[in-house]
């Protein structure tokens, strides 16, 4: 099968590529420009603007989607900066319109579009919430800024696509992945900052995690077995950042972290993270006040409909560590 994949220089991307190659697919990347992501690898790379602005990058993008099968889109970003809310509508939004009028140009049968957790409800760990659990964004996101956008534009290319008639849509929602192949890196952040020094605070909220290999897998899974239309959630374990990072600390050699971070601390950083944010967006996104108050909420969610439906494997999260700090490792983070 010749599929057509975007995002491929990401982290999630390039699992997805891996996985597409160890089946046997040919595999057309869609990129920018070549990274260690895809060097070696048996794929065709294809250098056409995802936002096509003129006819002559549309005859571009219809050349790259030509031939294909399949489409992957799983390309995304999280933006922080001044131009962060142009930049996620074109990747998230633009993006999408543009594969699926290509897609219906070419004949393509089918699309998996990546999209994110951020879109389904979440609840207790004895409620985790699923692709069906209303939310409310305001009081979580706030009214605007990058999170807030970041969810909007996530929410509008899941409508778009889902709403574009002749070509069959699944969509997926990978919660927080971990593993291999975390160039930036994204959520691996968090393994390095504990491998290099003593964390002693740990957020008293928890997520629903998922192993990039399964995460891959499950848009392959998606793509074979998904209804179109249809949303999945993609997350294995629900765990506290407290046993979340006490894993962390075992894997990497480390003390695990012994106090909760009070609320107020919470204030003072997000305080604090408001100067450094004007000064470095990308490097102090992670001090954003509706990000910081997450980490202190659980938000948990299930997986059960990407199991039962697409049967998506279910790797321990304890391996997505261990498969994560190994790679950092060898690829000179540490």
């Amino acid at each position: 099968m010749r599929v057509l994949l975007t995002g491929a220089t990401g982290f999630l991307g390039a699992n997805v590529a891996r996985h597409l190659l160890a089946r046997g697919d040919q595999v057309r990347c869609l990129v920018r420009k070549p990274n260690l992501l895809v060097e070696g690898l048996d794929i065709e790379l294809v250098r056409a603007p995802l936002v096509p602005r003129d006819r002559d990058e549309q005859r571009e993008l219809m050349a790259a989607v030509d031939g294909c099968e399949g489409i992957y889109h799983v390309a995304g970003v999280f933006d922080p900066g001044p131009s962060g809310r142009r930049v996620m509508r074109d990747v998230h939004v633009y993006a999408t319109r543009a594969l699926c009028d290509a897609a219906v140009r070419a004949g393509v049968r089918r699309m998996v579009l990546c999209s994110s957790s951020v879109t389904v409800g979440f609840g207790s760990r004895e409620a985790p919430g699923d692709e069906d659990t209303p939310l409310d964004p305001t009081p979580i996101y706030g009214r605007t800024g990058p999170l807030r956008w970041y969810y909007d534009t996530k929410l509008q290319s899941e409508q778009l696509a889902i709403g574009w008639g002749g070509v069959e849509v699944v969509v997926v929602n990978p919660d927080y992945v971990i593993g291999a192949w975390d160039v930036k890196p994204t959520s691996g952040q968090l393994i390095l900052a504990m491998a290099r020094r003593f964390v002693p605070f740990y957020p008293r909220g928890g997520k629903c995690f998922v192993d990039a290999d399964d995460c891959a897998a499950a848009h392959l899974l998606a793509m074979d077995h998904g209804v179109p239309g249809r949303r999945y959630l993609l997350g294995n374990e629900n765990l506290s950042y407290k046993e979340f990072m006490g894993i962390v600390a075992e894997v990497v050699g480390q003390r695990p972290p012994a106090l909760p971070l009070s609320d107020l601390a919470l204030r003072a950083a997000a305080a604090g993270g408001g100067l450094a944010r004007r000064l470095d967006p990308e490097r102090f996104a992670g001090l954003e006040p509706h990000v910081l108050e997450s980490m202190q909420q659980e938000r948990y969610r299930s997986g059960r409909r990407a199991r039962d439906e697409l049967f998506m494997p279910t790797t321990p999260i304890r391996s997505s560590i261990e498969k994560a700090w190994t790679w950092f490792k060898d690829n000179g983070y540490c």
